[in-house]
């Protein structure tokens, strides 16, 4: 399928995306700066590319999946305003994503920084 939209017009849409999500978004506001406090434990302790690698993929996953999940909760009450089991099951089920994205960060986290904050 041929994009009728330039690669800049793209990019524009995403970033519009990411200031709504941003702005509107206190779930999405909060994971940004846990996962900036994360970045920052990374540099104090110095850790390996390897765990580089572990904690930008799961701060990465978190952020993802709640952009995703933003958007089923969105499309979820254009489609049915009205309050639906379905409907229910759909947010409550993208909500789950990133809860367990969200504990498998704190998992990752304590793995990375706990033995350098004992020492």
């Amino acid at each position: 399928m041929e994009s009728k939209h330039s690669l800049l017009k793209s990019f524009k849409f995403a970033f519009s995306g990411l200031k709504t999500a941003i702005t509107k978004g206190r779930n999405f506001r909060i994971q940004v700066l846990l996962g900036a406090a994360a970045i920052v434990l990374g540099v104090v302790y110095k850790i390996s590319t390897f765990e580089w690698l572990s904690l930008i993929l799961i701060v990465a996953s978190v952020l993802i999946l709640e952009l995703i999940n933003s958007a089923i909760e969105e499309i979820v009450n254009i489609v049915s305003p009205e309050i639906q089991e379905r409907a229910r099951i759909a947010k409550d089920v993208s909500a789950a994503a990133v809860l367990i994205a969200s504990i498998a960060a704190v998992f990752i986290g304590v793995l990375l920084f706990l033995p350098g904050i004992i020492q």
